[in-house]
């Protein structure tokens, strides 16, 4: 295929020095496909001002203590929106097992030890257990990537979705973004392809509403979504007592957040910034912030959050209306150099650019931050050994008595 005009004229006004050599040239359908989606403006964001932070305040979270006085209140009320069929879930689950030595999906990873337990088949027995008690199923959007999208796709096949209903799950691939040089060169993977990368975690609504799942919400009766990531196997999903305690809260959003085990834990906190709802991240809290605690002695940014949130799907689509603040991120990034020859480099050497879930936090109107037990709930898989590693996670299961 030959190069559009638009693009000819993007490539030479950018100065596109891996490109240019192209413009004259029949390129494959695939990567002609990518510089027609491209969203150029990207490139003026390489040499802007990094985003400015608001003014932080503390945002008191709903405590394990008020939960459990309200349980069975709370759980009247989640049971009853699964069952009216308003409950949603969706799975990101777009990223590699590289950390871990894996190199297809992440959910494909084997957790057990005696026996195989695959994350994705972990995460399905979580959300079993609330489907069987609520006697109806809640439909599963699962975010996947092009890199790992068909094989997720023939997972599930091959395993016969772990028993889920499989006219509940529907599978959407995570947009993706060319990365660029720290000279605002776009970098190419192949002959075939730019070097593109998924746009952070931000952009799984917009990629749901570019497959056309807005449609299937719709018919499906929709309102509400649990938006939660693969890595994390006692992820408890479409949990009625979360739900029911943001609706009774009246509030837009919620999130699952565990007590910090240290002011300085790497982990976002629940916060206000400008008077809204946000995560402020680990980094950027001062030593005042990070130690300051009330009456109590509970830490005032003490709680981290888990990437397990709920959204009412209006709200959802009142900010996909706006345009998310736009993260760039240095990253190693393998590229053709301009002899054609693959270099992996072993610093950062280029951009990326992403979108974020806590942006989606700070656009809501309001956010009820809602306290779990951490060894119940929380056991990240990020790593092979060490903390959050496949070794904490397992024996945290087996706590839970969970076989593996």
């Amino acid at each position: 295929m030959q190069m559009n005009q638009i693009v000819r004229e993007k490539i030479q006004s950018t100065g596109q020095k891996y490109l240019i050599p192209l413009i004259d040239k029949e390129i494959p359908e695939k990567l002609e496909n990518q510089l027609e989606q491209m969203d150029w403006s990207c490139l003026d964001l390489i040499h802007g001002k990094p985003q400015e932070r608001g003014n932080f305040a503390p945002l008191r979270a709903m405590e394990l203590s008020e939960i459990q006085e309200r349980k069975e209140e709370f759980r009247s009320i989640g049971l009853k929106a699964i069952r009216e069929g308003w409950m949603g879930a969706v799975l990101l689950a777009g990223g590699q097992g590289t950390r871990l030595g894996f190199d297809k999906a992440k959910g494909m990873f084997n957790i057990g030890v005696h026996k195989n337990l695959y994350i994705f088949e972990q995460l399905i027995q979580n959300l079993l257990q609330v489907t069987s008690e609520a006697g109806a199923w809640v439909p599963l959007y699962i975010m996947t990537s092009d890199k790992n999208d068909a094989q997720t796709r023939e997972f599930f096949e091959e395993h016969d979705y772990f028993g889920y209903n499989r006219d509940y799950i529907r599978f959407f691939v995570q947009k993706m973004v060319p990365a660029v040089d720290f000279e605002g060169n776009i970098l190419m993977e192949s002959e075939e392809s730019l070097a593109m990368s998924p746009n952070g975690n931000g952009g799984w609504f917009q990629s749901m509403i570019s497959a056309g799942l807005d449609q299937d919400m719709k018919e499906k009766g929709v309102e509400w979504l649990n938006v939660f990531a693969v890595d994390n196997v006692l992820q408890r999903i479409a949990d009625p007592v979360f739900i029911g305690a943001v609706i009774a809260s009246g509030c837009v959003s919620g999130s699952k957040v565990v007590r910090k085990v240290s002011p300085y834990e790497r982990v976002g906190a629940m916060c206000l910034e400008d008077g809204k709802p946000s995560i402020v991240e680990y980094y950027e809290l001062t030593s005042e912030m990070a130690e300051a605690a009330d009456e109590k002695g509970t830490l005032l940014y003490g709680f981290g959050v888990i990437l397990n949130y709920l959204f009412s799907v209006d709200a959802l689509m009142n900010v996909v209306q706006k345009k998310l603040p736009v993260h760039v991120v240095q990253k190693k990034v393998p590229y053709l150099d301009e002899s054609g020859e693959l270099q992996k480099p072993e610093e950062p050497n280029a951009y990326k650019f992403e979108t974020l879930i806590l942006d989606m936090v700070y656009m809501m109107d309001n956010c009820l931050p809602f306290e779990v037990e951490r060894e119940r709930e929380f056991a990240p898989v990020k790593n092979a050994v060490g903390t959050d590693s496949v070794e904490s996670a397992r024996e945290l299961l087996k706590k839970n008595g969970i076989m593996i």
